[in-house]
């Protein structure tokens, strides 16, 4: 997919949304912006270097634009808030087991739906809003609630189109295919379609086809 060639992905006005408030919803986006603006790690990307999490903050936008751009508000408030701050809990504060990598990815969605919901009532929202982005962060309905199934579409994109190609460096292909599986299911119907126009590398692109022919 070509989301606007020539700047960073997710660079975003965000003025093509049905947005109720837009003064409260820039606030929220540029509080958001802000508090990922400190990451102390960094991502150099076409060149240029970017605080790590504000990128993928971007890019996680730039997806939701890409595959429902008339995504309801709190899906988009959702989509910008999904790692704020994610560097306070870092994997290596965890053992390396996967009972331990279930904790963190727990713990990161109830730190981040807390955080979230700082930043919300802050900028003006009303109770409702906030425990809705806070349950979509907290991934409470997925599969069910739609709203939740298109948040983790855009996450499994972003993961696909940017950060799988390093990903895979550190793996052998068993436990990749594995993996790519279960990013499958978690994905809609949509979602699938829209990762199959991903343009990745040949070998990355076989291991793809691999996963979804298991």
């Amino acid at each position: 997919m070509n989301r606007d060639a020539g700047v960073p992905a997710g660079w975003r006005t965000l003025n093509n949304y049905p947005i109720k408030d837009p003064a409260r919803f820039r606030a929220a986006i540029n509080a958001f912006d802000a508090a990922n603006r400190q990451d102390p790690n960094s991502e150099v990307y076409q060149g240029k270097q970017y605080p790590k999490e504000l990128l993928y903050a971007e890019r996680m936008t730039a997806w939701l634009d890409a595959i429902a751009p008339d995504a309801p508000e709190v899906v988009q408030l959702a989509v910008r808030a999904q790692h704020i701050e994610r560097w306070k809990i870092p994997r290596s504060d965890y053992p390396k087991d996967r009972l331990s990598y279930r904790k963190w990815r727990v713990d990161l969605g109830k730190f981040h739906a807390e955080r979230a919901g700082q930043v919300l009532v802050e900028a003006g929202y009303g109770d409702e809003t906030v425990a809705c982005v806070q349950s979509l962060l907290r991934k409470e309905n997925l599969k069910t609630d739609p709203h939740c199934q298109l948040l983790e579409d855009v996450v499994c994109l972003v993961f696909l189109e940017f950060y799988f190609r390093d990903f895979a460096d550190e793996h052998d292909e068993e436990k990749l295919v594995n993996i790519l599986r279960r990013t499958w299911r978690k994905m809609s119907e949509r979602g699938h379609q829209a990762a199959l126009q991903l343009e990745l590398p040949p070998h990355l692109g076989r291991l793809v086809e691999k996963a979804v022919a298991g």
